[in-house]
């Protein structure tokens, strides 16, 4: 028999998630609502939560106020799409390097695989500058791409070298038997077993590389055209005021691309997961 909750239990766990999807959500529900209030009720005493009017006119204004928001939002889904896919070629035979061969310094690289990640990307500006300017990549998508996908590789190879520890070696042990090289064991054998984990570190590394984005464009980036979504916001900061309605609509719109992704790609996520689940 398998023990029921008490009605007082049930309760408890459904206020307890209540509570924690109030302080989790209330932050975009606000900015939602903000982007719906006209500019002048959001300076209003008392202020009010709950627009008064409602009105989607900071969704259209918006595009007028930046001409160049479409192409700040296509500039970060590229820049983070990119850094994804260098990201995954890169990290998926690494990680089964690490996770199937015992070779000298293999736990060291991993320790500073991990020593990399303690480190801001703010601390490391200056010497990213001079590197980015010595090989002529400043202001082009590069500047963005190349530190974007260095930063995010160590913490990719410790997640999915993790998942493939897991897929046991005596199917690589059978592949060899029947005369298979390892990158075709890898392809045929790993790849497939794997794509779970390969799927979450390709959400990880995309929401990564769209949040990290301001500062390196901030610094090795002047020029309009590559900016990315987080610089073109402070379009809307003007000398007077801050449109803040149309901010929040430029933000909400801005995030919809990560949003997709994550939807499209959870389908996979939640199929590979529950694969194998139960005996045919």
């Amino acid at each position: 028999m398998i023990d029921r909750y008490q009605w007082y239990e049930i309760t408890a766990l459904y206020a307890g998630i209540a509570v924690f999807l109030f302080f989790v959500l209330s932050p975009f529900i606000e900015g939602f609502l903000v982007s719906l209030k006209p500019l002048a009720q959001l300076f209003s005493t008392p202020y009010s939560f709950i627009p008064k009017t409602w009105s989607f006119d900071a969704y259209v204004n918006m595009w007028t106020s930046v001409p160049a928001l479409g192409l700040h939002i296509f500039n970060s889904f590229f820049i983070s799409s990119v850094v994804t896919l260098i990201v995954v070629i890169i990290v998926v035979p690494a990680a089964y390097s690490f996770a199937r061969f015992n070779f000298v310094g293999a736990g060291a690289l991993l320790g500073m695989f991990l020593a990399v990640n303690m480190f801001s990307g703010a601390v490391l500006l200056i010497p990213l500058f001079r590197l980015m300017r010595a090989m002529g990549l400043l202001n082009t998508y590069f500047a963005m791409i190349v530190p974007g996908a260095a930063f995010l590789i160590p913490s990719s190879i410790w997640l999915l070298r993790t998942y493939m520890l897991r897929i046991p070696r005596e199917l690589d042990e059978a592949a060899w038997v029947d005369g298979a090289s390892r990158l075709y064991t890898l392809r045929r054998v790993i790849l497939p077993l794997a794509m779970p984990g390969i799927v979450v570190v390709s959400i990880m590394t995309f929401i990564g590389a769209y949040a990290q984005q301001f500062i390196f464009a901030l610094t090795f980036n002047s020029k309009t055209e590559f900016m990315p979504l987080p610089v073109g916001l402070f379009a809307f900061f003007g000398k007077q005021e801050v449109v803040w309605n149309e901010l929040m609509a430029a933000s909400f719109v801005g995030i919809l691309p990560v949003m997709i992704v994550i939807i499209f790609l959870q389908r996979y996520l939640v199929a590979g997961l529950t694969a194998g689940a139960v005996k045919q």
